[in-house]
């Protein structure tokens, strides 16, 4: 049975994000998986837009850090100030404190200032200074990031990737969209109006009934199988490892439960798979670009169904 808040949700981001039904489906599971998202696409195709969409329909507290070549960590995690009343330090968090982050433009920041985002991401804490503080939860982090191409950006570390339970792009609308975008409302205006459709802690628990989505044993050995053949086939680098495996589960749980089913089928696995797979699979020849849909499209036909 579909959830109507689940509805109400889709078709508020709908409204304010033209044309790109399928991108924001797979961000909204994203989030009911716990995961972080990654956009890679070009400037002004709505990136920023729809994590302040995001943030706003499930009303979560939400900050944005804009990331540049001279960013350093304290600009991430707060630093401790000397108070001289006191004779004490005392930390002021930094923006990281947050429900949800919008790390903007993070390859343009150096790999030491990424790097401030590694344990928040995985065990969401933050070590500063010696003590470990907990993170808000609900716990999000929505990161763009420009085409490698541009100038002026840094390349993420594999470990920083694999942080990111999904990799997206939004590309460039279609004509309708376009025209529609074109000829209606200020977008900055409709997402003032937006009013929050559930409470954090709703999101909480719609994330309980998500990983409560029924996955059978045929189905974790479809998952298992696509995995080996990535690990044996030459053409990567290294297949998909143990947290990939855990990643495509938890967001083929929410694809599940966002159509109103309490268990998941082969066909969820592979409507999440490309968006799992777009930043984790690397070519065995650097320089050879590839096509995710296609990839995905490859894999599915190569691995039978249970």
């Amino acid at each position: 049975m579909r959830l109507p808040e689940l509805d109400a949700i889709l078709a508020d981001i709908n409204r304010i994000i033209l044309g790109k039904e399928r991108p924001i489906r797979l961000s909204l599971a994203c989030l009911l998986a716990r995961g972080h998202l990654l956009i890679e696409d070009l400037p002004g195709v709505g990136k920023t837009t729809l994590a302040h969409v995001l943030a706003r329909v499930l009303g979560m507290d939400f900050q944005r850090i804009q990331f540049t070549s001279d960013m350093l960590p304290a600009d991430i995690l707060g630093v401790s100030i000397f108070d001289r009343e006191s004779g004490t330090f005392h930390f002021h968090p930094g923006p990281i404190f947050t429900q949800v982050v919008l790390a903007d433009e993070i390859n343009r920041a150096t790999p030491k200032a990424q790097s401030a985002l590694l344990e928040a991401m995985e065990e969401r804490q933050v070590t500063a200074e010696g003590k470990t503080r907990a993170l808000p939860e609900p716990f999000f982090v929505i990161a763009t990031q420009n085409p490698m191409h541009q100038i002026g950006t840094f390349p993420l570390p594999e470990s920083q990737l694999d942080r990111f339970l999904l990799k997206i792009e939004l590309g460039y609308p279609d004509p309708a969209a376009e025209r529609e975008l074109l000829a209606g409302a200020d977008r900055r205006q409709m997402l003032a109006e937006l009013v929050p459709r559930i409470t954090p802690q709703q999101l909480i628990e719609l994330q309980a009934r998500g990983r409560a989505v029924h996955a059978s044993p045929a189905l974790i050995d479809y998952v298992q199988a696509l995995a080996a053949h990535t690990r044996t086939a030459p053409r990567w680098q290294a297949g998909l490892s143990p947290r990939a495996c855990l990643a495509l589960l938890a967001v083929a749980r929410a694809w599940a439960l966002l159509d109103g089913r309490d268990h998941v089928l082969p066909e969820d696995v592979q409507a999440v798979l490309p968006g799992v797979i777009a930043h984790r699979l690397r070519p065995t020849d650097d320089t050879a670009r590839t096509d995710v849909e296609a990839v995905a499209a490859a894999l599915i036909e190569a691995v039978p169904l249970p």
